[in-house]
């Protein structure tokens, strides 16, 4: 093995994509870029409205506009290099591509974990103390929450792609799987990648399980005061609050533990490939959906920035 060290990497990798078939391909490309489409007019829709209407800067839609933003840049970080491997034969990515897109994969990740946790906890204080809420939930404690979400996905990206760049590719460079996500490129290594594992498997683990007790610990307060309300509207007027952000929790969460919490041996093509296009597609697509379909205010602020446009128009 050592004389096979010298001429360890591979200068870029061949992604395989989700299929063989050509057909296939083509209605993958066409349905794809429809998402990619919705996904960017949602999310970019979401963070222009919650901007322009003044109703809408509290701290919930102040959390929902970063979400949005990193929906939209999550998408634009797998979808267009995905999008490219639909249509043409060709599937390298480079090197550095690769990397970068696993960083910036890992940064927006970790980061959403811990965005979904901070409006988890922004949900128990206007549920659990409504008196205290705009003591609490101050702009600067607001900011504050973002800006440590951001830091955490840093952090965690750093270590990730830390602990990658020490892998030997020497055999293969073909990525089984349509974008460079740290278990199909784990496979490919030829050394000993059980360290790596097991310190990214911690990282993504504590992660997981943080940002998860957070959010469990807000909703079982929010639901045990709901449990307290005497009126059946006055309990569904709070619940409904908090239901689309309880939505898109269990589904970004169902599928990052379905997909990542178990060991990489376990690792098939089929049915990780449909968790992973779940979470790094759909979800994205669904974010804005969740939070502004079911969302009275974010309905009505459109309304009013659609027709204070109309008002400077003429």
């Amino acid at each position: 093995t050592m004389g096979r060290k010298n001429n360890t990497q591979v200068p870029d990798f061949i992604l395989l994509g989700l299929t063989d078939s050509e057909e296939a391909q083509r209605v993958l490309f066409v349905l794809f870029l429809l998402i990619y489409l919705v996904t960017m007019l949602g999310n970019a829709g979401m963070v222009l409205i919650i901007r322009l209407d003044l109703q809408l800067h509290t701290p919930m839609y102040f959390f929902l506009s970063h979400l949005s933003f990193l929906d939209l840049s999550y998408s634009t970080v797998i979808l267009p290099k995905t999008l490219e491997n639909l249509l043409t034969s060709s599937k390298y990515i480079s090197y550095v591509s690769c990397f970068t897109q696993m960083y910036f994969f890992v940064f927006l990740g970790a980061t959403e974990c811990f965005l979904l946790s901070s409006m988890a906890f922004d949900r128990y204080v206007a549920i659990c103390n409504p008196l205290h809420y705009p003591v609490v939930m101050s702009t600067r404690f607001c900011c504050s929450l973002v800006f440590a979400s951001y830091s955490i996905g840093f952090a965690d990206s750093f270590v990730n792609v830390l602990c990658m760049s020490r892998l030997h590719f020497c055999d293969s460079n073909v990525i089984h799987h349509f974008f460079c996500d740290t278990s199909p490129v784990l496979a490919l290594s030829c050394i000993d990648t059980n360290d790596i594992e097991i310190m990214i498997f911690i990282v993504a683990g504590s992660t997981l399980m943080v940002s998860l007790i957070t959010i469990s610990v807000s909703y079982a307060s929010i639901l045990s005061t709901i449990l307290k309300i005497t009126s059946t509207s006055g309990k569904r007027k709070t619940f409904s609050t908090c239901a689309s952000h309880l939505l898109g929790v269990t589904i970004f969460y169902g599928t990052m533990i379905f997909t990542y919490l178990k060991p990489s041996s376990s690792y098939s093509l089929g049915k990780d490939q449909v968790a992973s296009v779940f979470y790094t597609i759909v979800i994205p697509m669904l974010n804005p959906l969740i939070y502004s379909l079911r969302n009275k205010e974010v309905k009505n602020a459109f309304i009013r920035v659609m027709q204070k446009g109309e008002g400077s128009g003429h």
